[in-house]
């Protein structure tokens, strides 16, 4: 028997509702189904008193979600793809992404075309589009304190009430660089329209093997966005006296005290999103952030002097 998943914000109603019908409609079908909340993607905070607060990245797949799962279908948001993302991406599982949301600028289709997008994927009719993702550790003294899976990216950023910070990093074997700034960006392709956008990253392209730096309100004309290539890992030591506070997605995260290290690399795994047709990256630019609209009207001849 082939099996499915799904995942569903259990917050929004509609989402519960459409996860109980859908997951009917497959059974009635043949398919065995597993379900799941994106409860258990969302990241936790440590505490400085308690700072191991999180569990290992590989084990956040719910009960039933392997990799003899052939597709999972999600139902919420952009944060709610972002969870199911973290619980199943180390099994391979391909998501079917279905906004319930706002934004949605991660979905794929919306709820008035789920019942088609449904029967092209049980049919096997779709092609799968895989996006880099990133893993995040910090470290103490040699010790693990804290890890995520990040799809979007990582953020490194002052309390309030705090001074300006400063940042040491060392991208692959380069020179190590100084940052003056409120905080720092790590940004996958994928987060590129996201945080690191509004703090005047470039948006790079899904296919593009890359990851950026992006300083936080730079104390400096010549701070600048830096790209460079995914192979490379990153160091991230705070040269600072207070905390810093650390955030994967904009979700959750962890303190960072002057003694601890940052440490990010492109991960082993990669989000499989399930395409109904062939990703068009500037179609949902466009689309989602007005990018490349006109804004005067176009001449629709030119007459000769």
């Amino acid at each position: 028997m082939p099996k499915a998943g799904i995942i569903y914000n259990d917050v929004k109603p509609i989402a519960c509702r459409i996860a109980t019908e859908l997951r009917d409609k497959l059974k009635s079908c043949g398919w065995d189904v597993c379900m799941a909340t994106g409860e258990g993607g969302i990241l936790g905070y440590s505490q400085p008193d308690r700072p191991v607060c999180h569990t290992a990245i590989e084990s956040l797949a719910p009960p039933g979600f392997d990799a003899d799962m052939s597709f999972a279908i999600v139902l919420g948001g952009d944060g709610t793809v972002l969870a199911a993302f973290r619980q199943v991406a180390p099994c391979g599982i391909p998501l079917l992404t279905v906004n319930t949301g706002h934004m949605g600028f991660l979905t794929e289709v919306y709820l008035n075309e789920l019942s088609k997008a449904i029967a092209s994927v049980v049919a096997g009719e779709y092609e799968v589009e895989e996006r880099a993702m990133l893993s995040v550790k910090l470290v103490r003294d040699d010790y693990m304190l804290w890890e995520a899976l990040c799809l979007n990216e990582m953020v490194i950023h002052r309390e309030p009430l705090t001074s300006m910070c400063h940042f040491e990093v060392v991208v692959g074997r380069h020179a190590m660089v100084d940052i003056a700034a409120d905080g720092i960006i790590v940004s996958t392709p994928t987060g590129s329209t996201a945080y690191s956008l509004s703090a005047g990253g470039p948006v790079v392209a899904p296919g593009v093997a890359a990851l950026q730096l992006v300083p936080i309100c730079p104390h400096s004309l010549a701070s600048r966005a830096l790209v460079f290539a995914d192979t490379e890992p990153v160091t991230i030591y705070p040269a600072i006296t207070n905390r810093l506070v650390m955030v994967v997605d904009g979700n959750a995260g962890c303190y960072v005290l002057p003694e601890d290290q940052v440490h990010l690399e492109r991960s082993r795994y990669n989000a499989r999103f399930i395409r109904l047709q062939s990703p068009e990256f500037f179609k949902i630019l466009r689309e989602k952030l007005g990018w490349g609209l006109p804004h005067i009207a176009k001449p629709t001849s030119v007459e000769l002097p």
